[in-house]
């Protein structure tokens, strides 16, 4: 390792690797955070949402055109404009006034992340010619990803029990000067030989689209499922989704290339990898959620409690890598994926049964299918693009698994608070029943207090929920904690069915791409069904 980093081309790793690493951390440590910036900032469920999924959002949605920005005009110059761009957007999220105020910062935040993440994963993939070379230097970039998520949660709980949860986001200033300069002294210009033009309508119908979808899928609990606003929303999503494509066909410079997808094996990498982040990777922010709101603890020791998930995450690429030596690429992605179901089925169980034994196996098998596919799925969708196309390349890996991440965000909240809102409704018409709620003496709970209380106790506010009923506190917010371990085992429960899903169509792949292909076509290569070296 210190040979490696003592070259120039180990020096170009770390300092995109440090990049990446970046935006990692200040993901997963705001999950830690969430439930305390909801208490100080009086912020409703969906406000907690949209500060996760304004960030992941505008992330996602500039990827694509990120990469091909950094291709035109020079993947160290939009490095380094991402970087100094991400330091402001984290100095707007520190001094924050309100929850709205802080995610219209998250998506300044999540846009100069994209402009930081898809050049430095373009540099990466420049940096490294030989297979042999560009395979051990994503085994490392894995490595230091895996080392964010380990760290992660235990700084978002030193940081928010030391310092405050604003500290999270100052934090990143120092740590976006130091990278910075690194990136001065250590990264070459490089650039795309082949300049494409820019694809604006395609940019803006793809942001548009899924940023219609998130909406509706977080208007959904709250006004409901057969609602006018979340209808209308849903199907502008799903009109401008079909534009995107219909434009990325016609276009002649599109920001997709969609004949990558002709391809059966390409189209299972990118399915595993939607479903890695959506199933797996979402829960470093939605397990800090359960561990506090359902288990009732506090920030600290929720960022100890995920560490079988976290140690895991790092310690399974290892094993990948060890697999793929014998193993064809496809195999270790169906086992990655099946072990995340197995890994939400136990969680599922713990979260029904309160079981903490449960809680901890389920996080650490959780973790284990998650390191499995975190490195394999990146590998299987770079590989299936020409090295002077890197920026498609890191585009389209990292756009669908931040894709995948914002979908499991907004969706499994979405099966969360549906879950969660309907238990402690049925709890609190039965408390009002068998007792009193504190405030007219003898008429139970009433429709305006039940209402009130549901909307405090899912934004993780369960002292201000309790104050409803001043005589029967302890229960109240028993009820509280109890109906987010049932939300939670739905949600889990849900993850596990999108694991499988995707596994079966990896199984399709294979199969598929075991076809012979047709003389003219130009897709893509499938997923290798030959053992790496």
């Amino acid at each position: 390792m210190r040979t490696l980093f003592s070259s120039a081309a180990g020096r170009i790793l770390l300092s995109g690797s440090l990049g990446c690493a970046m935006t990692v951390l200040d993901t997963n440590v705001v999950g830690i955070i969430l439930p305390t910036i909801a208490r100080e900032l009086g912020a409703s469920f969906a406000d907690i949402e949209w500060v996760v999924s304004a960030y992941v959002l505008c992330f996602a949605a500039l990827l694509l055109p990120a990469g091909s920005v950094a291709d035109r005009y020079g993947r160290k110059r939009i490095f380094l404009c991402g970087i100094a761009a991400f330091a402001l957007a984290s100095l707007a999220c520190a001094l924050a006034p309100s929850a709205q105020a802080l995610y219209v910062a998250r998506a300044a935040q999540g846009i100069s992340a994209a402009l930081l993440l898809a050049p430095a994963l373009a540099i990466i993939g420049h940096a490294f010619h030989d297979e042999a070379e560009r395979t051990h230097a994503w085994a490392v970039w894995g490595g230091i990803m895996g080392l964010a998520m380990v760290l992660s949660p235990l700084a978002g709980g030193a940081i928010n029990a030391l310092l405050g949860w604003r500290w999270a986001f100052a934090i990143n200033i120092p740590i976006c000067l130091l990278l910075g300069v690194a990136v001065l002294r250590h990264i070459p210009e490089s650039r795309n030989p082949s300049v494409r033009p820019l694809d604006l309508p395609g940019i803006l119908s793809f942001s548009s689209a899924i940023f219609m979808l998130t909406w509706a899928l977080i208007t959904g609990p709250e006004y409901g499922w057969g609602s006018v606003a979340f209808a209308v929303r849903a199907a502008g999503g799903v009109f401008l989704f079909a534009s995107f494509i219909a434009l990325q066909r016609k276009g002649a410079h599109p920001m997709l290339d969609l004949s990558l997808f002709r391809s059966a094996g390409f189209i299972g990498a990118v399915a595993a990898m939607f479903a890695y982040a959506a199933s797996a990777q979402v829960m470093a922010s939605l397990l800090p959620l359960f561990l506090q709101n359902a288990r009732d603890m506090q920030a600290g020791a929720a960022g100890l409690a995920m560490l079988p998930f976290a140690l895991a995450m790092l310690l399974l690429p290892q094993v990948g890598r060890r697999l793929a030596r014998t193993w064809p690429a496809a195999r270790i992605l169906m086992l990655g994926l099946c072990t995340v179901a197995l890994g939400n089925l136990f969680m599922a169980l713990a979260a029904h049964a309160g079981s903490g034994a449960l809680t901890m196996i389920g996080m650490a098998v959780l973790g284990s299918g998650g390191g499995l596919l975190n490195g394999e799925t990146q590998k299987a969708i770079m590989g299936n693009v020409p090295r002077e196309r890197a920026g498609m390349a890191s585009g389209i890996s990292t756009t669908s698994r931040f894709t995948g991440v914002l979908a499991g965000f907004t969706g499994l909240g979405a099966v969360l608070a549906e879950g969660t809102r309907q238990a402690m409704a049925r709890a609190l018409a039965a408390l009002g029943t068998n007792g009193t709620n504190g405030t007219n003496g003898n008429n139970g709970a009433n429709g305006t207090h039940a209402s009130e209380f549901i909307s405090r106790a899912m934004a993780g506010d369960f002292g201000g929920a309790a104050q409803l009923y001043p005589q029967q506190r302890e229960a109240a917010v028993a009820i509280a904690r109890q109906a987010y371990g049932l939300g939670f085992s739905h949600v889990f429960t849900a993850a596990a069915l999108l694991a499988l899903c995707a596994a079966g169509i990896v199984a399709w792949s294979v199969r598929r791409a075991a076809l012979p292909a047709p003389a003219t076509s130009t897709a893509a290569a499938p997923i290798r069904q030959t053992p790496r070296s």
